[in-house]
């Protein structure tokens, strides 16, 4: 059982929050609270996991803080929320948990954590504006160098130096006046590699170490999924505190998995490799002497060279090779994904001869590293500037290696299918002109890592989100992310009255499976369909089918038609919030993106219409992949992967309408095989409890 103390301490938080804030407890709310309080606080409990699905209006920002929060502070752990947009990110940080704090009677301190890459750097600024007189750094990878003029940017610099010396900046690029372009912001921010760290002359006035310093003093860190999954994957504890004394919150969990993946993807580019390779072995040259005379490894640093020149060698062949087999086996598509993550006997000889190229180099650049490393505090402190410089490019090969390394020895080691953890493997064409070639790899579940790197190692999870479950049960969810099944349960229904929405799928005579009629028959209905309507959201699957639509409806419609990326999205959601307020009617059409995380309460959207079922387009080469392997075991990929994830999709979709509690309107479904076919009643008794108008077919 939970302790009484901290039962109480969360009721009378909760209390003083409802009466000072002048709110309604909401019955879905306190479940929230019930749910994450007891699989965190309660010791009887066999896991410290919740997963609680939210509906809309849950409030469960609240829920979860008021409930988590005791319970860190008790346990004395770090409560990290973690959001996957920066939307929500600001607004933890900027309105709901200052809001907390106010009201709550909690006491706690907030930070926000970020990476290298949101702070400027002074060392890399004084470099710059010293002229660069030491010896450049080799990037890590040559498509990330800066293409702004250095002599453009520096009176930017000397502002950021002057701002900073004056502390009316603390180096924190998201808060800076100016605009700052990508090429300024290369110029101006290091990475995990290339920082010197703790060794660093400017250490004691850096951005990003002052902040991370700070997040140990903090009670509540808010990050993103991006940032959480890359600390884990460096092992825990370094950007964040360690995995074992944190209790983290995922906010929009549902989509954890697929974060996960992208972050553990392995990715090797075969242009920007020759040139890194060739860039670095010019530098090593060029430097080949004085780093002779530093080190005293002359030998080594010859070795080094030769290493480098015969990587960008077989660096070349094997793209070469990669080049044909693209052409060979692909159309326009440009993409080839090897059947059950099996690459062909050529491509494993290749991949072998890296491994043992990029070893050889990795070994030399370690200890390359490890010298200068050793060597550097007998250095001259006129010397010490150029010394950091050399460390910081051995660093950059060092990484490099180990990026290559992994990549390669997946593909090495791709003989036979690996149907316990299985990988994808891919090749895609590095541009439109077919220069180079892309080889990708990754795990095809995400289940393994997170269960390794997060679910059996930290203090406390809270998964949450308003779309967690598909066709009323967590297994897919499961599934893909490897949560365990002994971890809590909960599905808290929204408090909204899904009654005051009705879900349309009129008569139609065609069939999504038809593109061409379907698209057609959306072209000839929609006018009728929208007319009596103020503000319109008309989703769709299909990016073609979209633009087919938009150009077949024009000049029909009494709304003014806001097409996705035909304005930014903010700037598109304010221009239809403008025509709404001014009483002119306004569609959006948009894809997926605009399915979930959209927020247009009231007149703002009174009918949602959704072209087709939300089926994924089968283009992703893990999806592809997974597909593959339940059909070599023996299952179902369209029952197990497809309709379920249609399921959950179709929910957020539909999800855009109700956002408050007065909220009425109509959702319309343009796909009458959710009526005609046998997976159909699934979906929809996967949906909110809306009033049902279900015509099918003429």
């Amino acid at each position: 059982m939970l302790d009484e103390t901290l039962k109480a301490s969360i009721r009378d938080a909760y209390q003083a929050l409802v009466e000072k804030r002048g709110l309604r407890s909401r019955w879905g709310q306190r479940q929230m609270i019930a749910e994450v309080a007891n699989a965190l606080g309660d010791p009887d409990l066999p896991r410290p996991i919740a997963v609680v699905e939210a509906g809309t209006g849950t409030g469960k920002t609240i829920a979860y803080t008021i409930a988590a929060l005791p319970v860190a502070r008790a346990r004395k752990k770090t409560l990290v929320i973690a959001t996957a947009t920066v939307a929500l990110q600001e607004q933890l940080i900027y309105r709901d948990l200052p809001d907390i704090l106010t009201h709550s009677g909690l006491d706690f301190q907030v930070s926000l954590a970020k990476g290298r890459g949101r702070y400027a750097c002074l060392q890399k600024i004084d470099s710059h504006l010293a002229g660069a007189t030491v010896p450049s750094l080799i990037p890590l990878y040559p498509d990330e160098v800066a293409d702004l003029a250095i002599e453009e940017a520096l009176p930017v610099m000397e502002s950021m130096v002057e701002a900073m010396a004056g502390s009316t900046w603390d180096g924190d690029l998201d808060r800076w006046p100016g605009a700052i372009d990508d090429s300024l912001r290369r110029l101006v921010t290091t990475d995990a590699v290339q920082c010197g760290g703790r060794r660093c002359g400017f250490i004691q006035q850096c951005p990003f170490f002052r902040a991370r310093d700070g997040l140990q003093e903090a009670d509540v860190v808010v990050a993103n999924h991006n940032l959480v999954l890359a600390d884990l994957k460096f092992g825990g504890g370094a950007i964040l505190p360690p995995t074992e004394d944190c209790i983290f919150i995922f906010d929009e969990g549902h989509q954890l998995a697929e974060k996960c993946l992208d972050q553990f993807t392995l990715v090797s580019r075969s242009p920007s490799t020759r040139q890194a390779l060739r860039e670095t072995a010019q530098w090593l040259a060029v430097q080949q002497q004085p780093l002779s005379e530093f080190t005293g490894q002359s030998q080594m640093l010859g070795d080094l060279l030769v290493a480098l020149e015969d990587t960008a060698q077989r660096n070349d062949e094997v793209s070469v090779w990669a080049q044909a087999y693209l052409e060979e086996h692909t159309d326009q598509s440009a993409e080839y994904r090897f059947p059950l993550g099996v690459v062909p006997d050529a491509l494993r000889g290749h991949a072998s001869a890296l491994v043992g190229q990029w070893q050889r180099q990795l070994d030399l650049a370690q200890r390359l590293e490890i010298t200068l490393d050793n060597r550097r505090e007998e250095a001259e402190v006129s010397l010490r500037d150029t010394v950091d410089s050399w460390l910081g490019t051995a660093q950059a090969m060092v990484a490099r290696a180990e990026g290559q390394l992994e990549l390669w020895r997946s593909y090495q080691d791709a003989e036979a299918p690996d149907l316990e953890e299985p990988w994808a493997r891919w090749l895609r064409a590095a541009s439109r002109s077919g220069d180079g070639v892309v080889f990708m790899a990754s795990p095809v579940l995400a289940r393994d890592l997170l269960t390794r790197h997060l679910w059996d190692r930290a203090a406390g999870i809270v998964v949450t989100s308003a779309t967690l479950s598909a066709l009323g049960s967590f297994d897919r969810l499961r599934a893909m992310t490897g949560l365990p099944a002994d971890a809590t349960y909960k599905r808290v229904e929204s408090p909204f009255n899904t009654e005051q929405a009705v879900f349309s799928v009129p008569a139609l005579h065609s069939d999504p499976g038809d593109s061409d009629a379907h698209t057609q028959e959306i072209i000839e209905r929609l006018p009728d369909l929208i007319s009596g309507n103020l503000g319109v959201l008309v989703l769709f699957s299909s990016r073609r089918q979209m633009e087919t639509v938009v150009q077949g409806v024009s000049g029909t419609l009494p709304h003014e038609a806001l097409v996705q990326d035909s304005l930014s999205k903010a700037r598109l959601l304010d221009r239809h919030r403008e025509n709404i307020d001014a009483g002119r009617s306004s569609l959006i059409m948009g894809l997926a993106s605009f399915a979930e995380g959209i927020d247009l309460p009231g007149a703002y959207c009174d009918h949602v219409v959704i072209a087709k079922l939300p089926f994924s387009v089968p283009d992703n080469p893990r999806e592809a992949a997974h597909a593959e392997l339940l059909e070599q075991l023996g299952r179902n990929p369209f029952m197990e992967i497809s309709v379920p994830d249609a399921a959950l999709r179709l929910v957020q979709a539909s999800g855009r309408l109700l956002r408050t509690e007065e909220d009425c309107g109509r959702i319309t479904l343009l796909d009458r095989r959710v009526l005609t076919r046998r997976y159909g009643r699934a979906i929809l008794d996967s949906l909110p409890r809306y009033r049902f108008e279900l015509n099918g077919t003429t």
